[in-house]
């Protein structure tokens, strides 16, 4: 869920000399669970979306005859400006990444949108971490030789630095069915099938480590633990999820952990594995692996607050910071001052939410948006005066809005794609009027309709809205009761001591993460008061130059144009099929220049204050 305070901002742009850019707001203090600590143990990143920090710990876990390992699972492209600001996009972004010290490293579906973003990924990222990259299922057209090849390593098989041991590590990518003509992405189902699979799962390491861009309760994930159990009964097996944008973890055996990192830097993943991991006992070649014993996994959900990085590892605002993250600080800082990701085009006069308020409402961004910037923006001058339903999804905007300056890097924060209108003119409203429905409420439907007419298959309804409702599907709304704490600050931080009796005098609490997952309620490192969160449909829709008239009938005219982002078209075509409309992709046009990015920023630049 979004949160307002510094936890978000502070750190996740960058560090600098005082670990944030300028400008950025101050981290806050918040009582403190530790991190729980085995011969193990991982770092997680994941759906980053351009944001960008430090999150070295290594040093630690060096002193103590440990492993850390540090992973990330994908989408690390499309969402701020760091990345999408310029042009080509990625020109700083990659070479910033590559200073990342990253064990285990993945590809997400916003890598393979675009062929570009492909290439990018092809070109820069995975030579940038050649022994680290691993792509499973996910393959790349090379476009000098036409072949199909690889995107990187299949899997990785490496011994840790301290523990000396052997993990095989793969990275997959759920079953995604849109990615740019020069990427293959191979359903799961069908990668375990394959030759190099079954020798993977026959390599008899210490551990397996499964990074994929999945959601832990994603069916891939269960796939792959399924088939690796059948040849392993015992070895441990790691997976470390993403692309559903939630903090979560769950258990698939006695012997298996996954953990799920959240979005967009706002937090970083902690997993820890304790207990001997070196398997016992003699194995044959063609044996299962023999049992090891008792293990016990912990997992945090770090909160990205430079005060909380102090407490966890033990050092303070003189001593937490590195040469080596200064000098990408400083890298950060000037792409930002290149591209101008500090001008302001307006001031937001209130905060919009995404889910913290209903929709409809007045503080729901998709209020304001179908209201006042979509009836503003989808105007094409040629068919002005020609009523219009105008469809967008959810899933375009990616971030609320706060109170405050409306900045350039802001613009990519919200709406990052290269969204543009696209309209069908002339539709029956009987026809037309159908469609939202249709979108919001017959996924299943449509799925079906597309398969009887032989056509490729339609995608789950759900990729129009955002990511979150994968995992969440009906609103949480929270009472909201104050925890106990006892304890001492440390650098602005308060532990939090269980098991002690209530504290004399309750804390005031920040809202923010109030994780329960299959583990239970205490995953959140950084305790908050609880944010609710409110289900908003896979699309809005806004009615644009309809009659007025005092009569119900005389308010609908006779047809509109309907007007739709291209992303939705693959839905929207089965919908108006559905709905008695003979309408093929020939009969779609162009509707406005610009992308909706540009659109709406010439909205706010054009109706909110420019002083805050």
């Amino acid at each position: 869920m979004a949160v307002k305070a510094s936890i978000l901002v502070a750190s996740a742009i960058a560090t600098l000399a005082r670990a944030a850019q300028p400008g950025a707001a101050s981290p806050i203090a918040a009582p403190m669970r530790d991190l729980v600590w085995g011969k193990l143990n991982f770092l997680h990143t994941t759906d980053t979306h351009g944001w960008h920090g430090d999150i070295y710990k290594k040093h630690k876990a060096d002193g103590q005859g440990v492993d850390l390992l540090l992973v990330d699972t994908g989408d690390r492209v499309e969402g701020n400006g760091l990345y999408d600001a310029s042009n080509p996009k990625g020109k700083y972004y990659y070479d910033i990444y590559r200073e990342q010290n990253v064990d285990i490293i993945c590809t997400g579906n916003h890598e393979l949108y675009h062929a570009s973003t492909a290439d990018g990924e092809h070109l820069r990222t995975v030579p940038n971490f050649q022994e680290q990259y691993v792509a499973s299922n996910l393959d790349y057209i090379d476009p000098k030789t036409g072949l199909q090849i690889p995107m990187a390593q299949r899997y990785r098989k490496f011994q840790t630095k301290n523990q000396k041991l052997t993990i095989v590590a793969m990275g997959f990518l759920f079953d995604f069915t849109v990615n740019a003509n020069n990427t293959v992405v191979q359903p799961v189902r069908e990668t375990i099938k394959e030759a190099w699979f079954q020798d993977a799962i026959r390599e008899n390491p210490d551990v397996f480590v499964i990074i994929g861009h999945v959601g832990v309760k994603m069916p891939e994930f269960k796939e792959i633990f399924t088939a690796i159990r059948k040849q392993n009964w015992f070895t441990p097996i790691l997976f470390f999820g993403g692309h559903v944008h939630v903090r979560d973890a769950t258990a698939y055996d006695l012997k298996s952990f996954a953990i799920a990192s959240g979005r967009y830097f706002e937090t970083i993943g902690w997993m820890s594995v304790d207990g001997d991991l070196k398997k016992t006992g003699n194995k044959k070649d063609d044996a299962p692996s023999t049992e090891i014993a008792g293990l016990s996994f912990h997992r945090r959900y770090i909160d990205n607050n430079l005060l909380g990085l102090y407490y966890h590892t033990g050092l303070n605002e003189s001593t937490f910071h590195t040469d080596h993250g200064r000098n990408v600080s400083q890298m950060i800082a000037q792409a930002r001052k290149d591209l101008d990701l500090d001008y302001t085009f307006g001031c937001a006069p209130k905060d919009l939410w995404m889910t913290r308020a209903p929709y409809p409402s007045e503080d729901s961004i998709y209020t304001w948006l179908e209201k006042e910037v979509l009836p503003a923006v989808a105007v094409n001058e040629d068919r002005k005066d020609k009523p219009r339903l105008v469809i967008m999804n959810t899933g375009a905007i990616r971030f609320d809005i706060f109170k405050g300056k409306f900045t350039r890097d802001t613009t990519y924060i919200i709406s990052p794609f290269l969204s543009v209108l696209h309209y069908i003119p002339d539709v029956p409203y009987t026809v037309a009027s159908k469609v939202i429905d249709l979108l919001n409420n017959a996924g299943k439907i449509m799925e079906e309709a597309q398969a009887m007419e032989g056509d490729n298959a339609l995608m789950d309804a759900r990729f129009m809205g955002i990511p979150e409702q994968f995992a969440i599907t009906e609103d949480i709304i929270h009472e909201r009761p104050l925890p106990s704490f006892v304890g001492q600050d440390v650098e602005g931080q308060k532990p939090l001591l269980s098991g002690d009796g209530p504290s004399k005098k309750e804390p005031v609490l920040i809202e923010g993460y109030t994780t329960r997952d299959d583990i239970g309620d205490d995953g959140d490192d950084a305790v908050h008061s609880a944010i609710n969160f409110y289900v908003v449909p896979n699309c809005i829709q806004a009615e644009v130059g309809f009659p007025r008239s005092e009569k119900e009938d005389e308010k609908k005219p006779e047809k509109v144009d309907l007007v739709f982002f291209d992303f939705i078209q693959p839905w929207v075509m089965v919908a108006l099929k559905i709905s008695g409309g003979d309408y093929t992709n020939d009969d779609v046009k162009s509707y406005v220049d610009g992308t909706f990015t540009e659109l709406m920023a010439g909205w706010i630049k054009k109706n909110w204050p420019a002083d805050c």
